[in-house]
């Protein structure tokens, strides 16, 4: 017995000292430990929610791969989470919170949680619409990202004929116009592409869908809905559709007759963003686009640390002192009651040009996708610009007019409104006069002619004043073959305007001849000779026959004083 409970202490003994150092490594292997759940499935094993916390301060190096996997796993459970419960009451409330996740690091989560929440419940279309165009103000490549990625799976479902996604995807994209997240050219575009060749699947996704963004289209492009009713109109006469589609067609227009009432473009709680907010995308069925599937996979970030607190100072100045969380209630009124008794708001410089560039969008994407000129007008002065910003909008203008292939007289009229409106605009214009002048090298000829016949309609209608002129100085030591061309379509252009006799009359106006001394020079007779035959060979030597009596005065005097200069009387019988 004795020696039975010797050996039995014996045998517990060993087992106390094999228990503490088993003890000790798990305690000094906790990263191993978790590493190795983590490696399992490629960070896909699943981790109950309340042991991520508990695990994550158990990791000591923060940019380790283990800590990245959990830090994914939890941004992509919140996302999801957010994105699930999202309807338009708490819509304002969850906004705040999405903002706290990293959306830059898990955008393609975002979007992907977006669509998947679509699908399964597309009576919320509006909702994650909304939502999407909430953080499209504040990060355009989330918003860009997620209509990729709507478009590539409208593709699929169209393809394969699968009515299901077809519709889902179309009314996304919908209520992404709707929201002025996605241009209006792509909606025309799906419409055009399902009543091409008609089918009675494709008639009744075109009818829902004009159903969901009729309103706004009528407002963005009336022409283009009119086009698209009158195709509805003609798949009615054909007559080779089925009765329940005729009746959709019959209800549509009915519809349309009523305004859309029922149908509006955005709810008023889901008017959220202000139209100088937002950022438009403007992309093809066509083109080619790239889902970057790769960003929905975890991936080690060896600039991890460094990103997120990048994200951390980015979410700080978008929600202020929300993002804080450390402050009362109470402080929080208090400050904010007293930075709007002072009338003090905080202004953040933004010095990375991405307002500016946004700005250009807006303006090209306006004057491409507008009718005529009124209509680009009246769509590029609701865009509020800043003091000193009127600059962009006349570079924007003039540049566009350059990349056509051949000048489009739309372009000059909607500059010439513009000027006509603000003095300001002209100011701008005279400047871009002189810009474009001082580099006309550097332009090709097609660019070269159109930037001409540009600003040769602004002067042929008085929109820019005359005195610009006095920025040319033709003579053979400062002109260059592309000044002198831009001239010569200058003024054939003009000439074309006001004939050569209004051009001429104005040439010769006494209170704008200091301003054309420098075109007719009259400081030497190789000048003046230079100008002379510059204008007559390209057909417009009447202009010049002011110039013409002044050098044959000029030759006079020059005679009378030496008569026996032979070379005086030589350029005098050349002259006349």
């Amino acid at each position: 017995m004795e020696m039975e409970m010797q050996g039995n202490d014996k045998d517990r003994g060993t087992r106390d000292r094999r228990d503490k150092v088993s003890s000790k490594q798990h305690t000094g292997s906790s990263d191993n430990r978790i590493i190795q759940k983590l490696e399992k499935t490629g960070g896909g094993v699943y981790i109950p929610p309340f042991r991520l916390p508990s695990m994550m301060p158990e990791v000591e190096d923060k940019s380790s791969l283990e800590y990245q996997k959990m830090t994914w796993d939890a941004l992509k459970k919140s996302i999801n989470g957010l994105v699930n419960k999202v309807n338009a009451a708490n819509i304002k409330d969850i906004v705040p919170e999405l903002f706290s996740e990293n959306l830059l690091r898990g955008r393609a989560l975002f979007a992907q949680s977006c669509i998947k929440s679509q699908m399964a419940s597309p009576a919320f279309t509006d909702v994650f619409a909304a939502l999407v165009a909430v953080v499209n103000t504040k990060f355009p490549q989330v918003g860009e990202l997620l209509l990729r990625m709507i478009i590539l799976r409208l593709r699929r479902a169209y393809k394969r004929n699968d009515k299901h996604q077809l519709v889902a995807a179309a009314k996304f994209i919908a209520h992404l116009v709707n929201q002025q997240v996605a241009h209006e050219l792509i909606a025309l575009e799906l419409l055009t592409l399902l009543l091409e060749n008609p089918t009675e699947d494709g008639v009744e996704v075109a009818v829902a869908f004009v159903a969901e963004c009729g309103s706004a289209l009528q407002d963005l492009s009336p022409k283009g809905l009119h086009g698209i009713f009158e195709r509805f109109r003609g798949i009615l006469h054909e007559g080779a559709m089925d009765k329940r589609v005729q009746f959709l067609i019959e209800g549509l227009f009915a519809l349309r007759k009523a305004k859309f009432q029922g149908h509006p473009a955005v709810r008023p709680e889901l008017d959220l963003v202000e139209l100088e907010d937002q950022i438009t995308h403007q992309a093809s069925l066509l083109d080619e686009m790239n889902a970057e599937d790769d960003l929905v996979v975890f991936k080690l970030d060896p600039d991890f640390l460094e990103n997120e607190k990048r994200y951390e100072d980015l979410k700080k100045t978008i929600l202020g002192n929300e993002a804080d969380g450390g402050d009362e209630g109470s402080d929080e009124d208090e400050s904010s009651h007293k930075e709007e008794s002072d009338g003090e708001q905080m202004r953040i410089a933004d010095e990375t040009g991405t307002d500016l560039v946004n700005l250009r969008r807006s303006i090209y994407l306006t004057i491409m996708s507008s009718v005529d000129f009124e209509e680009a007008g009246h769509k590029l002065l609701q865009i509020k610009l800043e003091p000193g910003q009127e600059m962009e909008l006349c570079t924007m203008l003039l540049e566009c007019a350059s990349q056509e292939k051949t000048y489009r007289r739309y372009y000059g009229l909607l500059g010439q409104k513009f000027c006509m409106i603000n003095r300001v605009y002209q100011d701008n214009f005279e400047e871009c006069f002189v810009q474009q002048y001082s580099m006309v090298h550097r332009l090709e000829t097609n660019k070269l002619r159109n930037v001409g016949m540009f600003f040769a309609h602004l002067l042929g209608t008085d929109a820019l004043p005359w005195h610009v002129l006095a920025y040319i100085r033709l003579t053979e030591e400062d002109t260059t073959s592309s000044s002198r061309i831009f001239i010569k379509i200058l003024f054939q252009e003009l000439s074309e305007h006001l004939g050569v006799q209004r051009l001429k009359e104005r040439l010769s106006d006494p209170s704008l001849h200091a301003d054309f001394e420098s075109i007719f020079p009259r400081d030497s007779p190789k000048n003046t000779r230079f100008s002379i035959n510059f204008f007559t060979s390209i057909g417009l030597g009447g202009i010049t026959e002011e110039l013409r009596g002044y050098l044959k005065s000029m030759h006079m005097q020059q005679s009378e004083e030496d008569p026996s200069d032979e070379t005086h009387r030589k350029r005098q019988r050349k002259c006349c």
